[in-house]
């Protein structure tokens, strides 16, 4: 069943993002195609939220949407009550410095640099002394269980401790909304538990968020919140996911 959203009314006090008759176009040659229609949600402060669906159901490009990095077709997103869009490119740059910490499923890591320099990069970018930078970097390193890597460059790593140095450049920070896309899918069990139990100690707090992309059935059951798009529609907002998936 699709949920109603013919009614689109004010941001919720407690939304980190409220999304408003979001719509998203892709144009291959002469072809236009809709990957999202009319998305209505408020992502609120203080719940770990996963976002759920097939491949190819829109989902990244939605967190894409939520945090500044794509522009919507149509609609309005705020953040925060920022009205993100409205911002011109310098302030909408300097806006997600401030507030938000992005987990990518690639995981962008700066090859030239070690893993301490490229988890302390949003500290530097805001003007930190790279030396108290690093040092930060490696803290949050401590609590992910790879201190002991902060030296290495990216190709020295494993895939899962790549993924745990972007989890840590995500985090350093301490931003006041977390969008992960994937955060556990290179990780076991056990590290996958870590990393979830970290992004709830760092990301979900009265003034804060944490919006999750997901496949990995081994963590549905810490999420306060489970949202599910189905070929580019929201079709389920609820505590656990519906008995059809």
């Amino acid at each position: 069943m699709i949920l109603d959203t013919t009614q689109i009314g004010g941001c919720a006090p407690t939304a980190a993002i409220c999304t408003r008759a979001i719509a998203r176009d892709f144009t291959a040659g002469e072809q236009t195609l809709r990957v999202l229609h009319d998305i209505n949600v408020d992502i609120r402060a203080g719940e770990l939220t996963y976002l759920v669906g097939e491949s190819g159901s829109g989902k990244t490009t939605l967190i894409s949407i939520m945090c500044g990095i794509l522009y919507p077709t149509e609609g309005d997103v705020r953040v925060f009550g920022t009205d993100i869009y409205a911002l011109d490119d310098t302030a909408l740059v300097n806006f997600r410095l401030e507030n938000i910490g992005f987990i990518f499923q690639q995981y962008n890591l700066i090859p030239s640099i070690d893993a301490a320099s490229n988890a302390a990069v949003p500290l530097i970018a805001r003007g930190m002394d790279r030396r108290e930078a690093r040092e930060r970097a490696v803290e949050m390193f401590a609590k992910l269980n790879i201190a002991d890597q902060a030296a290495k460059l990216p190709n020295q790593l494993s895939g899962g401790q790549q993924q745990r140095v972007a989890i840590a450049r995500a985090l350093v920070h301490e931003p006041r909304l977390v969008v992960c896309d994937e955060p556990t899918a290179a990780l076991d069990a056990k590290s996958g538990r870590r990393v979830m139990d970290l992004l709830r100690e760092v990301a979900v707090a009265a003034d804060r968020a944490c919006i999750i992309v997901t496949h990995d059935n081994r963590i549905f059951d810490l999420a306060d919140r489970i949202l599910v798009l189905e070929d580019g529609r929201l079709t389920h907002d609820g505590t656990d996911l519906p008995k059809d998936h």
